[in-house]
């Protein structure tokens, strides 16, 4: 399985001027991420999708060692579709500004997904979420329930060609360590307070 670490953004929601997977919980966000990935000791390759938007963090993951995939920076879901057919077997996707992701977490997420399924979304309830003082911008009802999406998802790139529609099969989850992105401001001080 590749682990693929989505980190090409501008961070444009966070207002600031350094760059958001930079900013600092302990250590860099993005450090929080590869951490994650390399302590989890599942991925045969762990690459970070960057892009112009974001040099001084492709500069960092650089030298920590990590491969780096260049995309044109037009948005999460288009860096995504652009990256997805450069890898012939199953892909984990996090985004990169998940500070509390541990190796535990992405073990139990990997257990949790049917591997059969084209793409696996992982969610986190609503209420969940908002019980931990954060928002989210998109929701999907599913099984009668409002949830978000978390950043991360499971995907066999030999089911998808050219983003075409695919089902989207989806596993909730609420875990404070899925449900903490950082796309504003206040979701940094919030993890900050922590």
């Amino acid at each position: 399985m590749i682990g693929l670490v989505m980190c090409g953004g501008k961070g444009t929601r966070m207002k600031l001027s350094e760059e958001k997977l930079l900013l600092k919980y302990k250590k860099p966000i993005i450090e929080h991420v590869l951490n994650a990935f390399e302590d989890s000791k599942i991925f045969s390759k762990i690459v970070c999708v960057t892009s112009d938007n974001a040099p001084k963090t492709r500069e960092f993951v650089s030298r920590m060692r990590i491969d780096i995939l260049e995309t044109k920076g037009n948005g999460y879901v288009n860096d995504l579709g652009e990256s997805i057919p450069k890898f012939d077997e199953l892909i984990f996707v996090a985004s990169g500004d998940m500070p509390l992701l541990d190796s535990n977490i992405i073990q139990k997420i990997t257990k949790s997904v049917n591997k059969k399924n084209a793409w696996t979304s992982i969610l986190v309830r609503k209420n969940f979420l908002q019980s931990l003082g954060f928002e989210a911008e998109f929701f999907v009802n599913y099984d009668n329930e409002e949830c978000a999406y978390t950043g991360i998802s499971i995907i066999d790139p030999k089911q998808i060609k050219n983003m075409q529609h695919v089902t989207e099969s989806y596993v909730i989850l609420d875990d404070r360590r899925i449900a903490t992105n950082l796309n504003t401001k206040k979701d940094y001080d919030l993890i900050c307070a922590t």
